[in-house]
């Protein structure tokens, strides 16, 4: 029994360094998509840096993809296991009783959210791998702009970013303040911590949010 609970806790602790990774990553990928709507000059420079130096390329974007296969793989493990755990069915169960709707549902928000990083992966990641690889096309630097904004064209795929970001919203508020609980941090700064991941949780989904929408509305001439 004690070594379920630690290999427990050690998944939780796996589970929650990954998911602050990838909260970082999150955070700095909107900055830089920010500034689609406001430089898209800034915009071009920073999506030419990201798609071409050999540090991010060759070491970070395989150290992030690690990370959301870690992530959503302990996920999965960890609710497998609490299952396995609850052992018998109750006739009548009444979740909300000690768990808001949210961490009831982390897996099924992180379902979405994880079908929805593979749209995201198609939409650019694979393109830009064609680009450059498959197709070896020239280096241009100014295309990245207008290569966003077009995917932003049809209505039927803002409206899925939409959905998604929302989802993803949910799953933060209970998941990024859930990481700091599993590290341990319980001190005089837990209040601001925990106000500090609310905001970050609606506020970065709704810039991603705003971003989708305002392309969609402003498209670029054909």
């Amino acid at each position: 029994m004690s070594a379920l609970i630690k290999s427990s806790l050690a998944r939780k602790v796996v589970m929650a360094l990954s998911g602050l990774f990838l909260v970082f990553f999150l955070g700095q990928h909107f900055v830089i998509n920010v500034t689609s709507v406001f430089a898209p000059d800034t915009f071009n420079t920073w999506s030419h840096f990201m798609g071409y130096n050999p540090l991010v390329q060759y070491i970070l974007q395989p150290i992030l993809i690690a990370g959301v296969i870690v992530h959503f793989v302990m996920g999965f493990v960890l609710e497998l296991q609490n299952r396995a755990a609850r052992g018998v069915k109750y006739v009548s169960y009444k979740g909300s009783a000690n768990a808001s709707w949210i961490s009831r549902n982390m897996i099924i928000t992180g379902l979405v959210v994880l079908a929805f990083i593979g749209l995201h992966m198609y939409d650019f990641w694979a393109h830009e791998m064609s680009y450059k690889y498959i197709d070896v096309k020239p280096e241009d630097p100014t295309r990245y702009f207008e290569e966003t904004v077009h995917k932003f064209e049809p209505f039927w795929r803002t409206i899925i970013y939409i959905i998604s970001f929302v989802l993803l919203a949910l799953h933060l508020l209970h998941g990024f303040a859930s990481s700091f609980q599993t590290m341990g941090v319980n001190n005089k700064y837990s209040a601001a911590i925990k106000l500090f991941t609310k905001v970050y949780a609606i506020g970065i989904p709704a810039g991603f949010i705003f971003i989708a929408l305002y392309h969609h509305f402003n498209q670029i001439p054909h």
